[in-house]
């Protein structure tokens, strides 16, 4: 009706993605380092991730919290819990965990004093399956992701927010490697909105 707009129909979905099974929500603990991140989506397999967030805090593991899509018709998600388990991949499932769901997702983030000398870069990835894995096998593992936030809104593009562990000399090389991914990005290092909100 003419009382739901676009936030409130993006909530209600997500909500019934939870309510019937075909989302799991993780909280999934991954070792801080370069190539941890793309080893841990290579566990995930064929999945789509529908949500990514993740802040550098410190030096030895890394906490982040993610979406994944699940088959509601078998035990996908407890079958998914077991086998980040078996990698060494501590996890605790979320998706029935309403803190985590309504505050928690928007909570992860902020300031990093270890994050040390940071670039920032807003891209618009593709929806595919696929897409995330591209880019980081294409980044390797020479740098750091010290934050990452994507969410799946339904939309051609997802909008993710990634920083990566560099200095202001390395912004020209990492250009080439982006340039030759593909995918639409823009520099944000200089945006007032890190300086007050990620910087230390």
């Amino acid at each position: 009706g003419a009382n739901v707009n676009f936030d409130r129909i993006r909530h209600v979905a997500e909500r019934a993605e939870v309510g019937e099974k075909r989302e799991a929500i993780l909280a999934v603990t991954i070792p801080e380092r370069p190539g941890a991140f793309k080893a841990f989506c290579e566990q995930i397999g064929n999945r789509n991730i529908t949500e990514f967030n993740y802040r550098f805090a410190d030096r030895d593991q890394a906490h982040i919290f993610v979406g994944v899509t699940t088959d509601p018709t078998t035990d996908d998600r407890a079958r998914l819990v077991d086998k980040l388990s078996e990698a060494d991949l501590p996890v605790v499932d979320m998706t029935d965990n309403e803190l985590a769901k309504l505050h928690i997702r928007h909570m992860v983030g902020g300031r990093s004093p270890e994050a040390g000398s940071e670039l920032v870069f807003r891209f618009e990835f593709p929806e595919r399956p696929g897409a995330l894995l591209k880019f980081l096998n294409r980044i390797g593992s020479r740098w750091n992701i010290s934050a990452f936030h994507y969410r799946n809104h339904g939309a051609a593009y997802g909008r993710v927010l990634v920083s990566m562990q560099a200095d202001l000399a390395e912004q020209a090389e990492l250009a080439s490697y982006f340039d030759d991914i593909g995918y639409t990005y823009f520099n944000e290092t200089e945006n007032p909105a890190v300086s007050l909100f990620m910087r230390s």
